[in-house]
C-alpha cells in the first residue's frame, strides 16, 4: 500500500523526536550502525548508500521533523558539509552533494528493516547519553552503584495503519530519560506476551543488574526466569486479576 507524501516518519526514528540535535563528531557513530542493516534494495541503480538516506532521516528528526515530506525538504536544503558529514558522496561536479528525493525517502521507509532500524537508532541513543551521563558525573561518582531501571511497555501509533486495516502496536524497552533500548512491532496474529523474549534477548549489557518493570499483561512466570536466569536482571511485577491466586493472595 502507498504511503500518501504526508506519512508519519517510522517508528524507528520517532525515538529521536525531541533529542538534541546531532554534534558531527556523534554522526560517524551512527553510520557505522546504520551501515550494518541489511539493504532491501537490488545492487544495480543505486544512487545513494542506505546508511546516507537514514543518516539525513535521523538528523532530520532531530531538527524537528515528523513527516516524510518534511525529511525529504530538510534533506534538499541541507549544506553540503552536512551531506558529506552523513555519508554524501561525489555524483555530480555541479553540486558534488545530493540528497535523495522524496520518492526514495518513501520506497527506504516502506522496506527497511524495521527491527534492525530499531536497534540501531537506539544503540546510538543509549551510547549517546551514556557519554553525557559519564562527563555529568565526573568527580561526582554515587558511593554505591545505581541499578539502571528498565521499562517494557506497549502502545498503538497514531496514524500509522497496516493495509488491513490494524493500527500498528509497537512494544518497546525504555531506560531512563526515555531512551529506547529496543522496539518491536507486535504481529498482528500475535501479542505483547510472546513479543516480551525476543525484545529483551538482544541486550545483554544493558540488562546485567538492571531492574526491569512491566505491564501485568506481561508477569509471566517464564518472563521472570528468563530475565534471572539468562540475563542476571532483576523484575518488579504486577500482579491483577490475570493471576487469580498470587492476586487474591496479596
Amino acid at each position: 500500500m502507498p504511503a500518501a507524501p504526508s506519512s508519519p516518519i517510522p517508528a524507528a526514528l520517532g525515538q529521536l523526536a525531541g533529542s538534541d540535535p546531532a554534534r558531527p563528531d556523534e554522526l560517524p557513530g551512527l553510520l557505522d550502525l546504520l551501515s550494518r542493516l541489511p539493504d532491501p534494495r537490488r545492487p544495480r541503480g543505486r544512487r545513494y548508500r542506505l546508511s546516507y538516506i537514514l543518516a539525513l532521516a535521523a538528523c532530520a528528526v532531530l531538527t524537528g521533523a515528523t513527516s516524510l515530506t518534511a525529511i525529504a525538504e530538510w534533506a534538499a536544503d541541507a549544506p553540503d558539509h552536512l551531506l558529506l558529514h552523513c555519508g554524501a558522496t561525489l555524483r555530480d561536479p555541479d553540486r558534488p552533494y545530493r540528497a535523495p528525493s522524496e520518492a526514495t525517502v518513501r520506497w527506504v521507509r516502506q522496506r527497511v528493516d524495521g527491527d534492525a532500524l530499531d536497534a540501531a537508532i537506539g544503540g546510538w541513543l543509549t551510547t549517546r547519553a551514556d557519554a553525557a551521563r559519564a562527563t555529568a558525573q565526573d568527580g561526582h561518582r554515587p558511593s554505591r552503584p545505581v541499578r539502571a531501571a528498565i521499562a517494557v511497555d506497549g502502545k498503538s501509533l497514531h496514524g500509522a495503519v497496516r493495509a488491513d486495516g490494524r493500527r500498528v502496536h509497537l512494544i518497546s524497552a525504555l531506560r531512563g530519560a526515555g531512551i529506547v533500548l529496543a522496539q518491536r512491532e507486535v504481529d498482528a496474529k500475535s501479542n505483547e506476551i510472546t513479543a516480551f523474549r525476543p525484545l529483551l534477548d538482544p541486550l545483554d549489557l544493558d540488562l546485567t543488574g538492571a531492574v526491569v518493570t512491566s505491564a501485568a499483561l506481561l508477569t509471566q512466570t517464564d518472563h521472570a526466569k528468563f530475565l534471572v536466569e539468562e540475563k542476571g536482571a532483576h523484575y518488579i511485577a504486577l500482579l491483577k486479576s490475570n493471576h487469580p491466586r498470587p492476586h487474591t493472595r496479596w
